[in-house]
């Protein structure tokens, strides 16, 4: 709602990185915010569909194939469907949302060609003359225009990429552009696999970090002998949910070998988890 607010002019950016992180850490993100934004690219409201489709474009650009996946499936295509044909929200629908539905469509023939729902539902707009012909794409945004980033892109640290990506933009030859373009995704790619490691990696720790508190206070009530019975079944479900969290938390340290700081926080959590499993083994097991 904060990110859509029809009452402000600029877009929101922190609310909408916030959408993006909550996409991410969620099993069913992409799901759910596919829904929530359908509804609010629906609006009668212009400046709140308009916000909507902002945030769609940064989630396409930040929140990885999970996200592509469920954004190209025709459920949620036939959403934006609506919001053009004249069968549905067409009628009301101001000529700005259309324009811009119709730019985001399109815009996914060219950067995800591989999906052919996406290709069938513009072709289809356009043998039912719904879209007349294919919208020019401002040159300035050859992919959707990523949410700003609190560490530098690759573009920022790797001078060569930079330089390359600058001598292929100020071309005027087709293929130097398409060029320019794959550049653009392979390296959009690769920030993607980084951030999804650290928000794999935050929510990872920050589990442990819960549960081995939990577990804690439950294993003194249990010695003690003031535990209840769902209270040990409780603990048992924790037991056995950290158990899993182990063999996670290596792949993560392998990931983050690079990275001192990421391996020390993840060495420090599986420390925190070890200790926990051998104080339930010791508590409980053993009686």
């Amino acid at each position: 709602d904060e990110a859509t607010d029809p009452s402000i002019s600029e877009e929101n950016w922190a609310c909408i990185q916030r959408f993006c992180d909550q996409v991410n850490a969620d099993t069913e993100g992409p799901l759910f915010a596919l829904r929530l934004l359908a509804h609010k690219i629906q609006s009668p409201q212009e400046g709140e569909a308009l916000h909507a489709l902002t945030v769609l474009e940064t989630c396409v650009n930040n929140c990885g194939d999970r996200f592509h996946s469920e954004m190209a499936k025709f459920r949620f295509l036939n959403e934006l469907i609506k919001v053009l044909s004249p069968k549905y929200y067409g009628i009301w629908s101001s000529e700005k949302v259309k324009s811009r539905v119709t730019e985001v469509i399109f815009s996914w023939t060219v950067w995800f060609p591989q999906e052919v729902k996406i290709q069938d539902a513009y072709q289809m707009l356009k043998k039912q003359g719904i879209v007349k012909e294919d919208p020019k794409l401002p040159e300035d945004k050859i992919l959707p225009p990523p949410s700003p980033r609190s560490q530098n892109s690759i573009f920022d640290t790797d001078e060569e990429k930079s330089k390359l990506l600058a001598r292929l933009l100020k071309s005027s030859h087709p293929e130097d552009l398409q060029a320019a373009n794959r550049l653009i995704q392979s390296v959009i790619k690769e920030e993607q696999e980084k951030s999804a490691q650290v928000s794999r990696r935050v929510n990872t720790i920050r589990e442990v970090s819960e549960n081995v508190k939990r577990m804690d206070e439950l294993l003194e009530n249990y010695r003690r002998h003031e535990l209840s019975p769902a209270d040990q079944e409780t603990l048992q479900a924790l037991f056995q949910r950290c158990e899993k969290l182990r063999p996670l938390l290596f792949r993560l340290a392998s990931e983050a070998v690079a990275d001192e700081d990421a391996l020390a926080e993840i060495l420090q959590a599986s420390d925190k988890l070890s200790r926990a499993l051998g104080q339930y083994r010791q508590v409980v097991a053993s009686q």
